[in-house]
């Protein structure tokens, strides 16, 4: 699967768009100017780049907006979406009937997984994307690396966090013994990892973070020692938490503490972590994440979809803590759709605090929040000095006839496949397709895998 590498534009201006959305206080009604894979200028309406510009691309019809970052993914999950014996379980349940099915990944499952769930977060205005990736069965020993090929072959950025599970059934945990895996050998293939693809830097493609799975797969000592670990070789931290009422009476009976005291205990009450879902807080603990810069990662679909419940998200933030979105796990959203996500983050906000959670405030979450969660500060904003990392969206589909404001149409009118998108200065999506990606050709394939992964690989 070879996808041709865009020439690099020289310096470009994106021209007087329909619309822009840019993240914070500047006005790009004029459009912006692209040079060296950055934005060098912002323009306001009736103003001209201060240089002359080798390309023009009229953005007359598009709504613009920074690239999309996700911030909670399972690549591998795009394999096992809407499987009848888990569609109407919540989570424990779910995860007990996916985990034999999952542990029979082969390396070629996992490309083909990674790659249809990039390819459909592209194509959804997704620039970046964190993924969680926990399983690692026999076979499978080089999961991350099979996921850094993926991503740099669709010209995206992503962190990749080394996820683990050390906790199995034998011990009280609930993953399957063949999905566990020693601690020793999760620390030394993380830092493996880390040195061989961690790259530094705002305008980083590859990032790599640490990442034990959850409080019931994993022990208080894969914890601790991940934490150390991130600390020393300076990534970041991911998990799991406060995702179900149920995993929190997991760690009251395993650890004998509520599911941020037990963060706190293994050293990962820190602005280095960013949590999964993060529903289920008290005011008190909501007030100490903020207080230690950790992030949340929400999953609105995911959480509605396994009924796991609402993140306060509002209350997160107002308290200083970082908040993104996330598609989470396909076989739990069960699409890898940035700016549907968007949407369902709004409107599930919405059902909580009222209609007057603003459609840019949504937006803000799927970009500068998420970047901030993920520690991307060259990422999420229309601004000089930031990376060119731009989805720009059409309105030209009969959902959007007679729609007024281009910005809210996108989310009230659900658009859900960009025009075009650009990653580092490249157009990595034009004209509503991936330039060289055989989409049919990888559907056939990636559906024929599926089929065999739940049969019991035949």
């Amino acid at each position: 699967m070879t996808i041709s590498s865009p020439a690099p534009i020289s310096r470009l201006w994106i021209r007087n768009p329909l619309a822009a959305f840019t993240a914070n206080s500047l006005d790009a009604s004029g459009g912006v100017v692209v040079s060296g894979g950055v934005i060098t200028e912002v323009l306001a309406a009736g103003q001209q780049p201060s240089a002359p510009c080798t390309e023009t691309f009229d953005a007359g019809n598009h709504v613009l907006l920074p690239g999309l970052v996700n911030t909670h993914h399972h690549f591998y999950q795009t394999l096992t979406r809407a499987w009848g014996p888990v569609a109407n379980a919540p989570l424990f349940p779910w995860l007990q009937n996916l985990y034999p099915v999952w542990a029979r990944l082969t390396p070629k499952d996992l490309e083909l997984a990674a790659t249809a769930a990039l390819a459909e977060l592209l194509l959804s205005g997704c620039t970046t994307a964190a993924d969680h990736h926990y399983l690692f069965p026999a076979g499978l020993e080089d999961a991350i690396d099979i996921e850094v090929e993926a991503v740099r072959r669709l010209g995206m950025r992503a962190t990749l966090t080394r996820g683990s599970m050390t906790l199995g059934t034998d011990d009280g945990g609930l993953p399957p013994q063949s999905t566990v895996q020693d601690p020793e050998v999760v620390l030394a293939d993380s830092e493996r990892l880390v040195s061989t693809y961690h790259e530094r830097g705002d305008d980083a493609v590859i990032q790599v973070a640490l990442a034990p799975c959850s409080p019931f797969s994993v022990t208080k000592d894969i914890m601790a020692e991940s934490a150390a670990l991130a600390e020393r070789l300076d990534v970041r931290l991911h998990t799991h938490l406060a995702e179900t009422l149920d995993e929190e009476d997991f760690c009251r009976e395993m650890f004998g503490l509520r599911t941020v005291d037990y963060l706190d205990s293994v050293g990962w009450l820190t602005d280095r972590s960013w949590l999964g879902h993060g529903i289920h807080f008290s005011d008190a603990e909501i007030t100490r994440l903020g207080a230690a810069g950790t992030g949340v990662a929400h999953c609105p679909t995911s959480n509605m979809r396994l009924a796991s419940g609402t993140a306060r998200v509002l209350e997160l933030e107002d308290a200083g803590v970082p908040v993104g979105l996330g598609v989470d796990g396909s076989a739990s959203n069960d699409a890898s759709n940035m700016i549907l996500e968007a949407r369902q983050a709004l409107y599930l906000q919405r059902l909580r605090y009222g209609a007057d959670v603003p459609v840019e405030r949504a937006l803000g979450w799927a970009t500068r929040g998420s970047a901030a969660v993920l520690g991307r500060r060259g990422l999420g904003q229309l601004a000089p000095g930031m990376q060119a990392d731009l989805a720009l969206f059409t309105l030209d589909e009969l959902r959007f006839s007679g729609s007024h404001d281009p910005v809210a149409a996108l989310l009230l009118c659900a658009a859900d496949r960009a025009d075009r998108v650009m990653v580092g200065g490249k157009w990595r999506v034009v004209d509503g397709q991936i330039p060289g990606l055989d989409i049919p050709g990888l559907i056939a394939e990636h559906s024929a895998a599926a089929r065999r992964l739940v049969n019991g690989g035949r």
